[in-house]
């Protein structure tokens, strides 16, 4: 039986005055873990959210350091005794802000303005992680229980900006304690505000930097010029050889295990109210450019991806020198969709840039560590409850997008070997890493209640999977 919409949502809103007072507390500490003087303030930020979870209810909270900056973990049982498990992610940290960067009001100290709070974090990422324990106040206020209907668990990091570096580790290290059967992520957004959507996978991530050597140091064109290998003709070859005309990319193997879209997927991004003109707009371009035979949306949520992130090498300063320079780099980036393994491309890029160095150039290529893609299947059961809670707290349709970025999810999927799905409720234009980031408040209780009822419906969709089909 489901939960009254008006139990829950008059107990969010009966608790929200509070609920804000403890989220500006919260966001007026600058714990931004990409500046280590700020390491002291992300520690204390670990430990503030420790005590809300201790104060909402959660009987087993600890702060887990590493060997970085400190995550916060916690755990509440059901008393049901075949209740699912689930672990909401999110993170504390926060990136870098200044007044001087061009905020309006100071980011780290939180200011109302109508329906809309402004701090550095807002959204990205305490906003969303709090509202989890007004959530789970209104789940067991509006049930009558005393535990939830799921054995609930928390995972908080504090890397997430600065790139989740010893997140795998941690995962590995406490994999018994952070068991569970699926995972929440409420570290993602909506595609509007009257349009909630939920998210369904991330693309992964592999990044390289190519130094090509030439002569051992710049020389001069007109003696040498046209009769020694020039590294950087020899770079902008191949980086011009990675796409062919029709946007795909030219190396072998670079599609290997990549699906094509559904008809059902591309009828689910269809429904969103795409405009072109403003997605342009927002990307600061003038057209749109990608893989022939797929739409724009398609292009950055479902197919992988070749870039050229930066490209550099000689004499780039006022007047002229004419030389051969001694050397030529470029930066590339792949972003991945499901079943693409960033080894995998590790090993094809490796070979296939060898093919291509000419006699007289020396290689080096240097990969970093790579980001696996997630994607849950539209028919999973949990993905199933998202979408339900979601449409109860928002009373209206539910569409589906994915993330064109990348994140930790994929580390949560493999290590934990749960599915991933995505509760969020940030908006395009929140500000994400950009000056006067802001949350929505309405929206932020609207995840809460509907926190409230996925635990609930979760439970409730596991029996009855369990009695009947397999979940995964």
């Amino acid at each position: 039986m489901s939960i009254p919409d008006h139990d829950i949502s008059a107990y969010v809103h009966a608790h929200a005055a509070d609920f804000l007072a403890d989220l500006r507390t919260w966001l007026a500490i600058p714990s931004i873990s990409g500046d280590p003087a700020a390491a002291a303030d992300v520690e204390r930020s670990a430990w503030w959210l420790g005590g809300a979870l201790r104060d909402a209810g959660f009987p087993t909270v600890e702060v887990w350091e590493t060997r970085g900056l400190p995550a916060v973990f916690a755990e509440w049982p059901s008393a049901d005794p075949d209740a699912p498990t689930v672990l909401v992610y999110g993170h504390h940290d926060v990136q870098p802000a200044a007044l001087a960067d061009g905020w309006s009001t100071p980011p780290f100290e939180p200011t109302d303005l109508g329906d809309r709070l402004y701090a550095r974090g807002a959204a990205d990422d305490k906003g969303q992680v709090l509202f989890h324990l007004l959530g789970v106040r209104a789940h067991l206020a509006a049930t009558g229980r005393d535990t939830p209907a799921v054995n609930l668990k928390l995972i908080v990091e504090g890397e997430e900006e600065s790139g989740s570096e010893h997140l795998p580790a941690l995962l590995r290290e406490r994999r018994d304690r952070l068991a569970c059967d699926v995972v929440v992520v409420s570290d993602t957004g909506m595609w509007g505000a009257d349009t909630p959507s939920t998210c369904t996978g991330m693309r992964g991530l592999a990044e390289a930097q190519i130094d090509f050597f030439g002569p051992t140091s710049d020389i001069h064109s007109g003696s040498f010029g046209g009769a020694v290998p020039n590294p950087a003709t020899a770079l902008a070859r191949l980086i011009a050889a990675l796409h062919d005309e029709d946007g795909h990319v030219t190396i072998p193997g670079f599609y290997d295990g990549v699906g094509e879209l559904t008809d059902r997927e591309r009828e689910l991004f269809a429904k969103l109210p795409f405009d072109e003109a403003v997605w342009l707009d927002n990307a600061k371009s003038a057209a749109a450019s990608g893989e022939t035979g797929y739409t724009t949306l398609e292009r950055v949520w479902a197919r992988p991806t070749a870039e050229v992130n930066g490209i550099w090498g000689g004499y780039t300063g006022p007047g002229r020198k004419t030389i051969v320079p001694a050397s030529a780099h470029a930066k590339l980036s792949f972003r991945l969709v499901d079943r693409q393994d960033p080894e995998h491309i590790e090993r094809i890029v490796r070979a296939w840039v060898a093919g291509r160095v000419p006699a007289g150039i020396r290689c080096e290529l240097d990969f970093g560590t790579g980001v696996r893609p997630c994607l849950t299947p539209l028919d999973h059961p949990a993905l199933r409850s998202v979408v339900r809670a979601l449409g109860r707290a928002f009373d209206t349709e539910i569409l589906y997008t994915r993330e064109g970025g990348s994140g930790p999810e994929a580390d949560l999927q493999e290590v934990l070997g749960a599915p991933v799905v995505f509760l969020g409720v940030s908006l395009p234009d929140d500000g994400w890493h950009s000056v006067d980031e802001k949350v929505e408040k309405p929206l932020l209780l609207k995840g809460a209640e509907a926190a409230a009822h996925l635990w609930h419906d979760l439970a409730a969709t596991w029996h009855e999977a369990r009695s009947g089909r397999n979940v995964s």
